[in-house]
């Protein structure tokens, strides 16, 4: 096999978002990342102990119905952190596709908020520390698309004072689901030249896959944008370029049949 077709694989882990993985067929699943952001409020800190992050897919309020992200990054934040646009990652989960109706966080009990004075108190959290705080989000997820859910907090309406020195959290969030990024999907034929495929940004920057043993291919984690697609094969006469290939960021584009046997 050429120099040219190993070396940039072997690399392309380096490159952004993606590594060399690709699906071959729909997985009938999305990814799903959330994140938390915060709008200022008038103390030095307010800490929340997130433990678990959970989402349901139906309608109603069923126990069953929930489902715990397998990635998730417990600990305590502080969300005046995370203010003025700065975010950071919760946790994230392969889904399948379909509706999110709701998000639940699940809290430990080292909730606590640092007043002006330099006091720090603790933060009751009486719905938070049993069956946890949930939001409503209503979301479509696609398949083989990836979002990011960004639960904003506004600690200045979150924290509410009891008037004998003790605060109660009680979470004002917002939601917004954005779609962050598509993919390319397609059908090479003959099969059996299995070709790497580059996805290449104006930036030069690449992501790939290959296709497997029927011709079928399907690269996911493909910011929004304009690409050039390479089909490199061992061969380089079946080699092909496709250029000026769209992608939104909420869209797995099907490039259909591609025919190398006269390249």
């Amino acid at each position: 096999m050429r120099t040219k077709f190993l070396i940039p694989f072997m690399m392309c882990g380096l490159v952004w978002f993606s590594s060399c993985d690709s699906e071959t067929e729909g997985t009938g699943t999305a990814k799903m990342e959330v994140r938390m952001t915060d709008a200022p409020g008038d103390y030095e800190e307010v800490n929340v102990d997130v433990r678990s992050v959970q989402v349901h897919k139906e309608d109603t309020d069923s126990e069953s119905g929930w489902m715990t992200l397998d990635h998730i990054n417990p600990g305590v934040y502080n969300l005046l952190d995370f203010a003025n646009g700065r975010d950071t990652l919760l946790a994230s989960a392969s889904l399948p596709a379909g509706t999110i109706s709701q998000i639940r966080l699940v809290l430990g009990d080292n909730n606590s908020l640092k007043l002006k004075n330099g006091d720090v108190v603790d933060l009751k959290t009486p719905s938070g520390q049993t069956s946890g705080l949930k939001v409503q989000i209503n979301a479509e997820l696609k398949e083989d698309v990836t979002y990011v859910v960004l639960l904003d907090f506004d600690a200045a309406k979150s924290v509410v004072a009891r008037g004998n020195g003790q605060y109660n959290l009680k979470p004002v969030i917002r939601t917004i689901t954005q779609a962050i990024a598509g993919g390319i999907k397609g059908k090479v034929t003959p099969a059996e030249y299995k070709p790497g495929i580059y996805v290449i940004s104006a930036a030069n920057d690449t992501i790939g896959g290959f296709a497997n043993e029927n011709g079928d291919f399907l690269i996911k984690g493909v910011k929004a944008g304009t690409y050039t697609v390479k089909f490199y094969t061992e061969n380089s006469e079946h080699d092909k370029t496709l250029e000026n290939i769209s992608i939104s960021q909420d869209e797995i584009k099907d490039l259909g049949t591609v025919d190398l046997s006269h390249e």
